[in-house]
């Protein structure tokens, strides 16, 4: 590394240093917005699993987001309940393994919810393998059939890693997807079964050094004139936690960014997931009015006008070059997930 790369890059981290500990005192002043509703996290126990999820009107997914989970090894979840009005909260608050915490104020002010999780992380999370993630996904990995998270999480421990990357996978049905009711508890993705295989592009982002991964069918259908703008897909969702760990931007990046090295640099592969994303359930036909009005989802909500839209226009995401999920090893076949040196 040449001299002058070498002082751009120790000024580099330096910056992000201090952006993450303003990170994590923002976090801190934010917690005076948490109400807590059920407070089990006594019942957490050395080397449990643990998720972390900020929720708004999720009645209907949360059944099978929790059973999904719970399947795989999570032992606690710690959700943040803003402002629902489905039933969200009473359902949330009768469940024997969550602990929920109630916000009415604004979902973008605090980091689209960023803020809030941080504090829980900062206080329950410290030591344990923590999942982030948004109700509408669904981890799988390879083997998540047969092997369940701590038996990930041990080798990844065994791989001196701290982090496990995954990418955002937009699951859809054939038809208009309004066509397509869902009933809380049932598998999502017996009707949201297809998905966009090969129009994925990344790029490494020189800051944080995280993959920038945008395609898949909102780049195709909602952002096709400006791709720049569409939504990027890749996540580190799983992190063996540290009270001075800050996620940046949802679950897309994270600092230090050495957590962000969920990759191989050297033209390998390294051990990585999908989230399956049933965010377009019939339900997001209706919704999309209601979060256009919010304008709490983007950071510049009002550019995304267009893209509420087209999804109240209720549209049929399905192309001739659409892709059937059969399971997870065809995805792995696909490249769009590794078993690395997992065997």
């Amino acid at each position: 590394m040449a001299t002058g790369e070498r002082i751009s890059d120790l000024a580099m981290t330096y910056r992000l240093r201090w952006k993450r500990r303003r990170l994590l005192w923002r976090s801190f002043r934010k917690r005076r917005q948490l109400r807590s509703v059920r407070d089990k996290t006594a019942q957490i126990k050395p080397g449990d699993i643990l998720c972390f999820s900020t929720v708004r009107n999720e009645v209907v997914r949360l059944p099978y987001f929790l059973d999904h989970h719970r399947r795989l090894g999570v032992r606690h979840f710690l959700i943040v309940e803003n402002a629902s009005d489905d039933g969200t909260r009473d359902y949330l608050a009768a469940q024997p393994d969550v602990s929920l915490w109630s916000t009415d104020h604004s979902y973008k002010l605090s980091r689209f919810g960023v803020d809030w999780l941080t504090w829980l992380q900062m206080k329950h999370g410290h030591g344990h393998w923590c999942l982030t993630l948004d109700a509408d996904e669904c981890l799988i990995y390879p083997y998540h059939d047969t092997r369940p998270l701590p038996a990930l999480c041990e080798w990844l421990e065994g791989q001196k890693r701290r982090s496990f990357g995954a990418l955002m996978l937009d699951m859809y049905p054939q038809g208009p997807l309004s066509q397509h009711p869902y009933e809380a508890g049932s598998y999502p993705f017996a009707a949201l079964c297809w998905f966009d295989g090969g129009n994925y592009g990344m790029r490494q982002k020189r800051d944080l050094q995280n993959l920038w991964i945008q395609g898949g069918p909102r780049a195709r259908m909602f952002f096709a004139s400006d791709p720049r703008r569409a939504p990027t897909m890749g996540k580190v969702p799983l992190v063996k936690w540290n009270r001075r760990y800050a996620y940046v931007s949802s679950a897309h990046a994270l600092l230090p960014r050495r957590l962000n090295h969920v990759y191989d640099t050297a033209g390998g592969e390294l051990t990585s997931g999908i989230l399956l994303h049933s965010k377009f359930l019939n339900t997001v036909v209706e919704r999309s009015a209601e979060e256009k009005a919010r304008q709490e989802h983007f950071a510049n909500s009002s550019l995304y006008d267009g893209y509420y839209d087209a999804l109240q226009a209720d549209p049929d995401l399905w192309c001739e070059g659409s892709t059937r999920l059969v399971g997870w090893r065809q995805l792995e076949a696909m490249g769009l997930m590794s078993r690395g040196g997992w065997i």
